[in-house]
């Protein structure tokens, strides 16, 4: 019997390549969630089926939840909208995940993933960072995202399901589809913009440090964390990160050799020099304790860019 998963935010940037790699190469039989009404399996994802439910209606949720026996749960409001609108991210974010976890008890679901963020620890992320860091979440995306891990958590240490909390880094890669609300992610904006305008622009000198993880990498975790023996799982939460720390000058440098080499020109990269004195602060985003569960990064950093700017080309190289 095909194990059934059902990934909210299935749609969306993350999701849909989490939802790729669960169908296609673990066999999961696959159902997504969406808010939009008559909404069908997506070209990309034929195989999938497909629940309208949105995190505030209990009844949609009951629904997409039967029949399931874990789930991913990926649909949030992103940082912009949670900024903009601090009391609808704690509904969605915070109590939307609570109302979620209630419908997969109702329907005896045995494992929830919860996908929260890095930016939990604060901003800007600098130095050591484990699991054991304490959270200071200054940012409404991160503050209800961090209401929503403690919902998880304490629905795992009551007994209620086998909760597991992952506090992603920044993914990049290529999306399944063209028609997310993500452009505006580093990667994706960079790759967007050597396409489009035949340079690459940083609104500052770039010297900042990030932990990149391949969203290839990151689909293979949702995999491995569902596949995981429960007490394999310690106490539920994970650090996800790719140890793959770069400036954001050096990931724009990049992106241009990558464009060279793949599409054929060398876009201009435009930067901000640094200011006096301006240097990087350290990161060190660790996820031993993920290893230490048998999990092995394979990412290709490479190939992620190139498969973005690719998909750029298609989708918007006629623009110019």
């Amino acid at each position: 019997m095909t194990d059934a998963v059902l990934v909210t935010g299935g749609f969306g940037y993350i999701g849909g390549r989490v939802a790729q790699q669960l169908a296609h190469d673990a066999g999961f039989a696959v159902r997504l969630t969406t808010r939009r009404s008559g909404a069908t399996s997506p070209q990309w994802l034929p195989q999938a089926q497909v629940a309208v439910a949105a995190l505030d209606d209990d009844a949609a949720l009951d629904a997409a939840c039967r029949g399931v026996s874990s789930i991913v749960h990926l649909a949030a409001l992103n940082e912009h909208d949670c900024a903009a609108d601090p009391q609808r991210a704690l509904q969605i974010n915070g109590l939307g995940t609570l109302k979620l976890l209630q419908a997969a008890q109702r329907a005896g679901v045995r494992r929830f993933v919860y996908f929260s963020t890095a930016h939990v620890y604060g901003a800007p992320l600098t130095g050591t960072i484990t699991e054991s860091a304490l959270p200071r979440p200054g940012h409404p995306y991160a503050i209800t995202h961090h209401v929503a891990e403690d919902f998880v958590l304490a629905a795992r240490d009551r007994g209620a399901l086998e909760g597991i909390v992952v506090r992603m880094s920044n993914g990049f890669g290529a999306p399944a589809h063209a028609n997310i609300n993500r452009w505006t992610l580093i990667v994706n904006d960079l790759c967007r913009q050597a396409v489009i305008d035949r340079e690459l622009v940083l609104q500052t000198s770039g010297m900042q440090l990030r932990d990149f993880i391949t969203l290839g990498d990151a689909a293979r975790a949702v995999e491995h964390l569902l596949r995981l023996p429960a007490q394999d799982c310690a106490d539920g939460l994970f650090n996800l990160g790719g140890e793959n720390v770069h400036s954001m000058a050096a990931l724009a440098e990049r992106i241009v050799a990558r464009c060279e080499q793949v599409l054929g020109f060398r876009p201009a990269l435009r930067r901000p020099p640094p200011q006096a004195g301006e240097h990087a602060l350290p990161l060190d985003y660790r996820i031993d304790k993920l290893k230490r569960t048998g999990f092995a990064l394979r990412g290709n950093m490479d190939g992620e860019i190139d498969a973005t700017l690719r998909l750029c080309r298609s989708a918007f190289g006629a623009s110019r």
